[in-house]
């Protein structure tokens, strides 16, 4: 096979593939695609100690380097807590260092336009750094067929019909809504899906799953009436995708995110109405539209790419905290 490009050797930050959330199957998904799309003489190392290699690359925020050792790439998925420090207090420092990090990397990846306008404003990157390459859908989210459907039905203890929300449910997120969603009239019963803790067990009047694999996630998907998607802030939305890969409707707020990623599949609503959020997801009907044809393998194909300017670029500046603009 001929190169346009020559042989890479990138450290690949992998530890953030455990988690359950986003942000695991993002790591996964794209190491896994990565592997598939390297071309001859590529290498992709999975460590978080690069050495002698051309490129690190931190696909979470939790790895990226104050003092990287050559040219590191991070994926910024998004800049919430720096957008909402009022509710992110907790952990305020710790982003405070990681977003430092992420500055001096010599190129950001990001997954939507909406991120890389919040990166120029937040963190003053210069969008000439910046790559955005959206995320996709794992080849295992596909419409179930309805066998697959009733015994997940079955398995989980889920009604006939309902309604589905789908995401990380350790600890109240503000920005998700889930509580809000939770409390706003509907007719139909609403199925939460994540690993869930103490203060989302106490959610009344919904059906609560847990973490699930994906053979049953896709079969929840599937029979699933609509999708029901509260966030007032993404930074891409991915489940709102998942959902239409399975055939199932989407309702959502109407957020920068998920105008871009959804470009018209989703039916959206003004932010924090609940109440038009939920009946536009009763009202949904099938077939939904079909999920962008952006997969994963075109992400990776891109993210090589993305190495390939950061071997050639170098390393920036280090840079200090910069200031604020205002």
């Amino acid at each position: 096979m001929s190169h346009s490009r020559p042989p890479l050797r990138v450290a690949y930050d992998s530890r953030g593939a455990s988690d359950p959330r986003g942000i695991g199957r993002y790591v996964r998904s794209l190491r896994d695609a990565l592997r598939r799309t390297a071309t001859d003489g590529d290498e992709l190392i999975e460590t978080s100690r690069p050495r002698r290699v051309a490129v690190y690359h931190s696909p979470w925020i939790d790895g990226a380097q104050l003092r990287p050792r050559g040219p590191m790439v991070v994926t910024l998925h998004d800049l919430i807590p720096l957008k909402r420090r009022g509710e992110y207090l907790r952990t305020g420092l710790r982003f405070r260092l990681r977003y430092l990090a992420v500055r001096r990397a010599a190129r950001v990846v990001v997954p939507t336009h909406a991120v890389a306008a919040d990166a120029a404003e937040l963190l003053e990157l210069d969008p000439a750094r910046v790559d955005v390459i959206p995320e996709a859908v794992s080849p295992a989210l596909r419409p179930a067929d309805p066998e697959a459907v009733a015994a997940a039905r079955e398995l989980y203890g889920l009604p006939e019909r309902y309604l589905l929300w789908v995401g990380g449910l350790e600890h109240p997120d503000p920005r998700k809504r889930v509580a809000a969603l939770v409390d706003a009239p509907r007719r139909l019963p609403l199925v939460l899906v994540g690993k869930h803790a103490r203060w989302s067990a106490e959610l009344r009047d919904v059906h609560l799953t847990g973490h699930v694999p994906d053979q049953d996630l896709a079969a929840i998907y599937t029979g699933a009436h609509a999708l029901v998607f509260p966030s007032d802030d993404e930074g891409f939305g991915l489940p709102t995708v998942e959902a239409l890969a399975c055939g199932t409707p989407v309702a959502a707020c109407d957020i920068p995110a998920l105008r871009e990623v959804l470009g018209g599949r989703a039916a959206l609503v003004p932010t924090g109405d609940m109440a038009s959020l939920v009946a536009a997801a009763e009202a949904a009907a099938r077939p939904a539209p079909p999920p962008p044809e952006w997969t994963w393998d075109d992400a990776a194909r891109a993210t090589w790419r993305t190495y390939a300017r950061a071997a050639a670029e170098g390393a920036p500046p280090a840079t200090g905290p910069g200031r604020r603009r205002r």
